[in-house]
């Protein structure tokens, strides 16, 4: 039993030689979301605080984010977190992937999927309020509309 604890305490003493890439890619102001969209500062305040460490390129990362093997799990959140939807490059989006985006934003919001339950263990500040949600889906559904009245409007 000695040997195996020892054999753990040693791996996971190597794999600390390991760390995630914490670089974030650099900022890109006008390809953000809350600046291309005029948002709020309230509204701008939830979705920084709520969503911005998954979904942009300003991700926070946390203490434990150093230690291994948890910070694999943080770092591949937040790359999938990335791909499904970055708020920093939100501009480059085709008008018609910006509506699907908005949507889905909606929906996960209103269904309490995002933030997901893991996020809140490290961040309380994180979890949305009835009214928050509430705020932040009539938000993205102010967003969408404008969004489709400029696609009307460019044909």
């Amino acid at each position: 039993m000695k040997k195996i604890l020892v054999i753990i305490l040693v791996g996971f003493i190597m794999i600390q030689f390991f760390p995630i890439d914490k670089t974030n890619p650099r900022p890109t102001p006008g390809m953000d979301f809350l600046k291309i969209k005029n948002t709020p500062e309230k509204v701008a305040k939830i979705i920084r605080t709520s969503c911005y460490d998954c979904h942009s390129n300003e991700t926070k990362y946390p203490w434990y984010a150093d230690i291994s093997p948890v910070s694999w799990y943080v770092k591949n959140h937040i790359d999938e977190g990335r791909k499904h939807l970055n708020f920093s490059t939100f501009a480059v989006y085709e008008p018609q992937r910006q509506l699907r985006k908005l949507e889905e934003s909606m929906e996960m919001v209103e269904k309490k999927e995002m933030p997901l339950e893991s996020y809140y263990i490290g961040h309380q500040n994180a979890k949305l309020t009835d009214d928050q949600r509430t705020e932040l889906v009539k938000y993205f559904k102010q967003v969408k509309e404008d969004t489709e009245r400029r696609i009307m409007f460019n044909k």
